[in-house]
């Protein structure tokens, strides 16, 4: 059961085949003989059946949605009522949320299981993983790799088919990188189409919630329950939200695609560069046209988003402060005291650096020199898409420049670690829709190809997507050890 798709176990719970019950036990076994791969940080195992046995309730009635009684792990980024909510963090190692997160909700009304909350990096600062309080989560595709950051938890679960999908979110590549190095299919929505309510804030104007699938149908049945208008979140914006699986089926037939010359250049790993030639050629023969296209502004997203992100952590990382929730230093001597010790020990190294990157440059001699600076080059970046994006109908390239790499590997190396988000920053700065999907492997490691799109333009990413999907298997394979 556990490598069925949701659309095929949705087909299975409705047949009889097997109950919520049954199929949230089979994954809450897997989840604990796996747990080396160190993927959830709380297992709601008690929670996860009661909400089983009342999915199969609503099956047995005919009051069932394609999400009722599957079982799907929850980024520990979404306040979830009643369980703990920690963020990656030491700091909210005690924090149980009083509260659930609108994606949550909508989750729970749609009926699926939540088997737990997956581990992730710390407050989603990072790209591999292992800044979190937690320790590193491993990729099934080799356990001494990375599975990318800083949804790792997520992706290994889907993977390892330790969860059927899972909820993501996406600052910088976030869904997008750990789909592509565990070989899943990830969605970033365009900013707003998802609630950010009950998300745990980094960067509020670059963080965007997901889904995580084997596959674009699955993707597109999550994504359906996920989305929408939220009055509770000021960024979310109020757009009718499609059927995302009427289109799936479309014929790509004059699907005008282009490649940016600023990502295929001698800088991209020649493996890499072949793989994906190879995933644009099956495009090509789905009657796809495919062209290049120019952003020239795209070299200058890394640094105008390590301005951005920090400056934003910085302001919403200030209310952790020891005083209303989360971690508290022991018997502080005053006031500054429990304010610098609560921080300094609960906070990690690569917290601490974005938050005094941001601070720095939202202070007085330099607010102007590097933020304002920087959200004018993230004007000019939007700038450079609409206007690629006029000429076709998606952008497609690499997501990572290499595939996964070894734990350990970057980490004393921040600007290394910075760069493996090169391919995927700009699209958070533009606010645009993107997703990975798998493509080919490289020395047994999984490569996703990126897929671009116009703002609220999911429904044709995830018929690309599908359409190359039917013609190629990448997306089946699965990781020895956990088949």
């Amino acid at each position: 059961m556990y490598n069925l798709t949701i659309a095929e176990l949705a087909k299975g719970l409705r047949a009889g085949e097997f109950s919520s019950v049954e199929l949230t036990q089979t994954f809450l076994k897997r989840i604990h003989q796996h747990s080396a791969l160190n993927a959830y940080v709380t297992v709601t195992d008690e929670l996860a059946l009661q909400q089983a046995k009342a999915a199969d309730a609503k099956l047995a009635s005919g009051d069932a949605s394609l999400l009722t009684g599957i079982p799907i792990a929850q980024k520990d980024i979404f306040c979830t009522l009643g369980v703990k909510t920690s963020c990656g963090s030491k700091m909210l190692d005690n924090f149980i949320a009083p509260y659930n997160a609108t994606v949550v909700d909508k989750l729970n009304q749609a009926g699926a299981v939540m088997l737990g909350k997956v581990n992730m990096d710390e407050f989603a600062m990072g790209s591999s993983n292992e800044t979190s309080f937690y320790g590193p989560t491993k990729n099934p595709w080799n356990t001494n790799t990375v599975p990318g950051g800083s949804s790792g938890g997520s992706a290994t679960a889907v993977a390892a088919r330790l969860a059927v999908c899972a909820t993501g979110t996406d600052t910088g590549g976030s869904i997008r990188q750990p789909a592509a190095l565990c070989g899943i299919t990830g969605l970033k929505p365009t900013y707003g189409r998802v609630s950010r309510y009950g998300m745990i804030a980094y960067a509020s104007s670059l963080d965007q919630g997901g889904p995580m699938t084997r596959n674009a149908e699955d993707a597109a049945i999550l994504l359906q329950a996920m989305a929408g208008f939220d009055e509770k979140d000021s960024t979310s914006v109020d757009q009718p939200v499609p059927d995302y699986l009427a289109d799936l089926n479309k014929p790509l037939t004059g699907l005008k695609i282009g490649l940016p010359k600023e990502f295929f250049t001698a800088d991209l790993n020649s493996d890499m560069a072949a793989t994906l030639e190879a995933a644009i050629n099956h495009y090509r023969q789905l009657g796809a046209e495919v062209k290049e296209v120019s952003m020239p502004t795209l070299k200058m997203a890394i640094p105008a988003y390590y301005v951005i992100a920090p400056a934003e952590c910085s302001a919403n990382l200030s209310r952790f402060d020891g005083v209303r929730f989360g971690y508290r230093c022991d018997n502080p001597a005053d006031l500054s005291d429990l304010y610098t010790r609560s921080r300094g020990e609960a906070f990690g190294k690569e917290v601490k650096r974005r938050i005094l990157m941001g601070t720095y440059a939202l202070s007085a001699g330099y607010y102007d020199a590097y933020y304002i600076k920087a959200q004018k080059v993230r004007r000019l970046i939007s700038d450079d898409f609409k206007n690629a994006l006029s000429e076709v109908d998606v952008i497609m390239g690499p997501v990572t420049p290499t595939p996964a790499f070894g734990i350990g590997e970057k980490l004393a190396n921040p600007i290394e670690m910075y760069l493996s988000d090169i391919y995927t920053i700009a699209i958070n700065l533009a606010g645009l829709p993107a997703m990975s999907i798998p493509a080919g492997f490289i020395n047994g490691l999984p490569v996703g190809l990126q897929i671009i799109g116009n703002y609220f333009d999911e429904a044709r990413l995830l018929n690309v997507a599908h359409q190359y999907q039917q013609v190629t298997n990448w997306h089946q394979q699965k990781p020895k050890g956990f088949e």
